[in-house]
């Protein structure tokens, strides 16, 4: 992976940082694994708009990604690196012994023509998912299910992953992205190896055209807003807007907002780092 650093022949190209797109072998998504992906522009089913700052953006079709891994056994050859345009991280099509073909998150390292697995019984190699009970501890994972037979939920962004820190009884405890260590069951899967596009974070988009073009319409800054849209608005010239919080006035920047009688604070062993 790597970026390419443009030359300013325009404004908008003078600080612009592109992906080189030197691991994606093809442009030509898999037509069976596409589905259509509706825009709402921020507005409810009665056109009155409930989120704000969204809306325009390139149209987009979305890529059917198997995050289960549940076709335990039967090996899958990695026919091409793709981009997605919903996601961060880079996409493997996958076909399968059988003839079925699947998307899943691809890992850093994960070539074409490499084999893959998932169930019990698969080795540790990038790319192959098995059980937390089968990982070998130390080892670097992600795409991590939370509760067996659910599918992946953490670590799926570019670059992400956790690690396999120990095992006990029927949990396990893994270091989470965050910092976060926690406990999860050793039924849960999780793929070897770190998530593709690491480099995500270094890209400059340029210039406020090309959020545009990912549909995020400008955010206004709440002290620049009047008292009856922001607890932050009002005040005579540049106020600075008093102590940071929402619109709905919960407050900002360290205030702890998780309950404490949640049910899943007995599996976290530490929180993550402020």
């Amino acid at each position: 992976m790597s970026v390419r650093k443009l030359k300013p022949i325009t404004p908008g190209q003078r600080f612009r940082v592109v992906n080189g797109f030197d691991t994606i072998t093809t442009d030509k998504p898999e037509k069976s694994l596409l589905a259509p992906k509706k825009r709402s522009g921020g507005r409810n089913n009665r056109g009155k708009m409930t989120m704000r700052y969204i809306g325009g953006g390139h149209k987009k079709r979305y890529r059917i990604i198997d995050f289960k891994r549940d076709k335990n056994g039967i090996p899958a050859t990695v026919k091409s690196i793709e981009y997605d345009p919903n996601r961060t991280a880079f996409i493997a099509l996958l076909s399968y012994a059988d003839g079925e073909k699947r998307y899943i998150i691809a890992q850093s390292g994960l070539k074409v023509g490499q084999t893959v697995i998932s169930g019990k019984g698969a080795t540790p190699d990038v790319g192959n998912t098995m059980l937390l009970s089968e990982i070998p501890l130390g080892t670097t994972i992600s795409c991590i299910e939370l509760h067996p037979g659910q599918g992946a939920v953490i670590a799926r962004s570019a670059g992400s992953f956790a690690q396999l820190m120990a095992r006990e009884g029927k949990y396990a405890t893994v270091k989470m992205p965050s910092g976060e260590t926690r406990m999860i069951l050793v039924t849960c899967m999780a793929t070897i190896g770190v998530v593709s596009n690491s480099d995500h974070q270094l890209l400059v988009s340029g210039k406020a055209g090309r959020t545009r073009w990912l549909g995020r319409r400008p955010r206004t800054r709440p002290v620049v807003m009047n008292p009856v849209d922001h607890p932050m608005g009002g005040g005579e010239g540049r106020s600075s807007g008093g102590h940071p919080r929402s619109r709905n006035g919960i407050p900002a920047k360290g205030y702890k907002t998780r309950s404490k009688t949640k049910a899943s604070n007995k599996y976290i062993i530490e929180r993550r780092k402020k």
